[in-house]
């Protein structure tokens, strides 16, 4: 092995250890960290309820970080079969925390989160992770091959998976099936996401959370992995600030910034005019200090 290979095999255990480190935390409760302020203390100490529904929901639930930042004091809203909820909000105010309490890496400070079994929500992230293995290993994942067998798929299966999302030529560029590479390294950015969705149209989860995950494809591509999803029967849950995405979903959960939050049906074609309208405005008022100067020069 080369030195920089040794050198990054040392880099990922050390990663390992703390990981491992902060999972017997959160086994022994421990969701504290040294730098949390004595004013957040209490909020932390506090114990919420998860239970196991057919729904995701959550019911005056305190959104907290694991150094004490109380991101909104009780939030509460549901999403069901059938509904896509599309979740907005400046930076730093939440709006991806809702996906590690559901996956058990924040903890629930109070309230009620009901979600269903793991195996039915599906959490696709901006970069998604291509693990060491096969062509096929990356639209399985973390299915096996022989898990894919038992549930009766083929290859043809899942090339035609590929060819939804237009990327069915990456079999016979990449040698086949069978090709081990280093996934990460030799894929684009947006053939990666493809990937990721492809692997979601495998997996058919009930629930889909997707974190700004069609950011480097095209609004063609977009609106395809989109409908598909929603052909499939699957509900969306999407992180993004980009005004195509709105019309893929029926409700939105918007942060304010300020701990507040809104959470309501959305019209999407009359959300985009309110839009257009407010950017309007907006260059307008960029344009009044030129127009009083201008008046004051006359």
């Amino acid at each position: 092995y080369s030195y920089k290979e040794v050198t990054e095999l040392a880099g990922y255990t050390a990663r390992v250890s703390e990981l491992l480190a902060v999972f017997d935390d959160l086994a022994a409760g421990k969701f504290q960290k040294t730098l949390v302020s004595n004013a957040n203390t209490a909020i932390l100490t506090e114990r919420g309820k998860i239970v196991e529904s057919d729904i995701i929901e959550f019911k005056d639930v305190p959104v907290v970080s694991p150094n004490g930042d109380v991101l909104v004091r009780a939030l509460s809203f549901d999403v069901r079969p059938g509904m896509h909820l599309l979740i907005v909000g400046p930076n730093g105010s939440g709006k991806s925390s809702l996906f590690r309490i559901l996956g058990g890496l924040w903890p629930v400070c109070g309230g009620v989160v009901s979600k269903p079994h793991y195996k039915k929500i599906f959490y696709i992230p901006q970069r998604p992770y291509l693990s060491l293995g096969t062509l096929r290993d990356q639209i399985i994942y973390p299915d096996t091959h022989a898990d894919m067998l038992a549930k009766g798929t083929t290859d043809a299966d899942l090339l035609a998976i590929l060819t939804v999302v237009q990327i069915g030529t990456i079999v016979d560029r990449e040698g086949g099936w069978e090709a081990e590479k280093d996934w990460k390294d030799v894929l684009a950015g947006g053939d990666k996401q493809r990937i990721a969705m492809a692997r979601l149209f495998y997996h058919r989860p009930r629930y889909a959370i997707l974190d700004e995950c069609t950011s480097s494809v095209s609004m063609d591509i977009e609106r395809i992995m989109y409908t598909h999803a929603q052909d499939l029967g699957i509900s969306l849950i999407t992180v993004s600030h980009r005004p195509t995405l709105w019309k893929y979903h029926n409700w939105i959960l918007q942060y304010d910034g300020q701990g507040g939050y809104v959470f309501t049906e959305l019209d999407a074609e009359k959300r985009l005019a309110l839009q257009e309208e407010k950017n309007a405005i907006e260059q307008r008022l960029i344009e009044v200090p030129k127009i009083t100067k201008r008046l004051e020069e006359l």
